[in-house]
């Protein structure tokens, strides 16, 4: 089945590197005031969501779901859902960062429920990608710097391979940011792995 894009209403200034994340094949979810980065994103929304707090409800043919403005889940955590329940395992989640601290949080939150129920999922944002890893991932050196952070509580025997900083077998404390600005070496690709714990991968790709 095709990837689900979650488009969310914080600012998006790099519109092209944001594009390329994207596919035509993509089932494309519109929360609420990410519609307004609908014409910039040149992608057609496949289903609508929101309680039209922020943007005026467009009225388009494409299905649109209308959400009380009272409710526990955020535009965004229904949308993921509602993916869900229709089959989708593969997220990427774009305009979700920034806008809102507390809703930023959330959104990094929807990356760990993603990984606990076995799914993919990504955040990409202006210049750099997201994503929760808790066994091992192979990190290319296309990116400037990536970072290694604790997610969820603290992670045990933390690897890193290939890069300019290796650790061997390291414990991430969650209170503690050691894991940031890494470097792939040139020409290689960089192996991170954990035995205990998740860890966020923050993959930098311009400044």
């Amino acid at each position: 089945m095709e990837r689900c894009v979650i488009v969310g209403g914080s600012a998006i200034d790099n519109y092209e590197f944001v594009r390329k994340h994207i596919s035509k094949e993509d089932y494309i979810i519109y929360c609420d005031c990410g519609l307004a980065h609908m014409e910039k994103l040149k992608a057609e929304p496949s289903l609508i969501v929101g309680d039209f707090d922020s943007h005026e409800n467009p009225h388009l043919e494409t299905e649109t779901i209308v959400l009380p403005r009272v409710k526990d889940d955020t535009d965004t955590l229904y949308a993921v859902k509602e993916a869900i329940k229709r089959g989708y395992t593969d997220f990427v989640l774009v305009g979700v960062l920034g806008k809102r601290f507390d809703h930023t949080l959330g959104n990094l939150a929807i990356l760990l429920m993603l990984e606990e129920k076995g799914m993919r999922g990504k955040i990409i944002d202006d210049f750099s990608e997201i994503t929760v890893v808790s066994d091992s991932c192979m990190i290319k050196d296309d990116c400037k710097y990536f970072s290694v952070l604790a997610a969820g509580g603290d992670a045990h025997g933390v690897t890193i391979k290939n890069a300019k900083y290796n650790a061997h077998d390291m414990d991430i404390d969650i209170t503690f940011p050691i894991g940031v600005s890494n470097e792939v070496q040139r020409g290689s690709s960089a192996f991170v792995s954990v035995r205990e714990g998740k860890v966020f991968i923050i993959k930098v790709y311009t400044e």
